[in-house]
């Protein structure tokens, strides 16, 4: 099989692990290359995550490069193992890589921490509400399949959904609960949907208000995937031009400190069953009330 032009965040991660593993051991690429009888161009685009490493060659080369049973070695395996033949291949026809490798690295993240400066989180997004976003993002001079957009987002959601659903922290600006999009009446349907989906027992919602100052300016939308091991962490930035993908340990501790001071700076979170006597002064839930009820 020729190698991949276009290679999954999965297949570079697992390369890209590959080699800081192999460089942490202080051997060449040619050295790892004999354990699994390659060569050294093969071994590069293993590395690259153009090409796959058979089981029992992953397990050789983690043996040699020191990497033992445990999280680590069973997450890498797991990765290798993974033929990425989920839902989100139906919609290779109209989502670029970049939306694909979301969806996956969604489905396979073991919590997600998320902070949002100008609109609600896709994962927490009703159906008009995502397509309101869709149609506004769009080429006009294109027939562009928004239905397709709309369906593949509101699909991501079944991490959440499902019973078992994955743990979600989201940590949602002020402003972007003020900004209208496509109508009033959007707006009051996704306001009522943080309050449902916060009863899931696995997600907490909470608001960053206006009062809390620019800390959630300064620090830009971002989230946090948890991997099978500490060391397979990912975060995702959110920049004008599209998105980046974050690996290092120096990058998702600094994350993970920015987003403790976000959720401890933001409204407590969203408790829908909680009686209206046991808030106290205010909270993300009677901030969403209002807005719901102000909504024109």
């Amino acid at each position: 099989m020729p190698p991949r032009s276009q290679p999954s965040e999965r297949h570079r991660r697992l390369g890209a692990e590959l080699r800081k593993l192999r460089r942490s051991a202080g051997l060449s690429g040619d050295r790892a290359a004999e354990l699994i009888d390659a060569d050294r161009g093969r071994m590069s685009n293993i590395e690259a995550g153009r090409v796959d490493v058979p089981r029992n060659g992953l397990h050789k080369l983690l043996r040699a490069y020191g990497c033992t049973e445990g999280p680590l070695f069973e997450g890498l395996m797991a990765m290798a193992q993974d033929r990425g033949k989920g839902w989100w291949n139906e919609y290779r026809d109209v989502m670029r890589r970049p939306a694909l490798d979301l969806a996956e690295l969604e489905a396979g993240a073991a919590g997600v921490r998320m902070h949002e400066s100008s609109a609600v989180p896709g994962m927490l997004q009703t159906a008009d509400y995502a397509r309101a976003m869709c149609a506004m993002a769009v080429d006009k001079d294109k027939d562009e399949p928004i239905d397709r957009y709309v369906e593949f987002r509101l699909a991501r959601q079944r991490v959440i959904e499902r019973d078992s659903g994955t743990p979600y922290h989201a940590v949602i600006h002020e402003g972007a609960l003020h900004t209208l999009i496509g109508s009033a009446e959007i707006m009051r349907g996704q306001l009522r949907r943080l309050i449902e989906v916060a009863r899931l027992p696995h997600v907490t919602v909470q608001v960053f208000p206006f009062t809390a100052g620019g800390f959630s300016a300064y620090s830009r939308p971002f989230a946090l995937f948890g991997g099978p091991a500490p060391e397979l962490d990912t975060v995702r930035l959110e920049q004008p031009l599209g998105s980046a993908l974050l690996h290092d340990r120096q990058h998702i501790d600094r994350y993970s400190k920015i987003f403790t001071k976000l959720s401890e700076l933001a409204l407590s979170p969203v408790d829908p069953d909680a009686k209206p006597e046991s808030h106290e002064g205010r909270d993300s839930l009677t901030l969403i009330h209002h807005l719901m009820y102000a909504m024109q």
